[in-house]
């Protein structure tokens, strides 16, 4: 198990709040568990797998984030101009988005051979 030390000095996390991480780390650790049973993963350095850990659980806590509403601000106001982005359409939050989306950030620190 990573600690939050770790998430936040070496890989640079402010995403995820401390209280938080132990949940995230763990669904993160076990995504990426998941692609080292069915596929040949490599890392290239020691801090590599762990920074696959926090790249996954940031992309996690973004989605649960998403799902509980607190996403992408829809408008704002400062002074006397404002903005409105309720035209932009929401972000895709289904189970393939969100699979390809942990499979992107693990290949960000890990070399994933899934054969041919």
């Amino acid at each position: 198990m990573l600690d939050y030390r770790f998430y936040s000095d070496e890989y640079g996390g402010t995403a995820i709040p401390g209280r938080e991480w132990p949940e995230f780390e763990r669904d993160a650790d076990a995504q990426l568990r998941r692609y080292e049973r069915i596929y040949t993963v490599s890392y290239e350095t020691d801090d590599a797998r762990p920074m696959a850990v926090c790249a996954i659980a940031d992309a996690m806590y973004a989605y649960a984030q998403l799902d509980a509403g607190n996403g992408a601000v829809q408008s704002v106001s400062i002074g006397s101009v404002s903005e409105n982005r309720a035209a932009v359409p929401a972000p895709d939050t289904s189970p393939a988005a969100r699979a390809a989306e942990y499979y992107r950030c693990a290949q960000l620190y890990a070399t994933i051979y899934r054969g041919c």
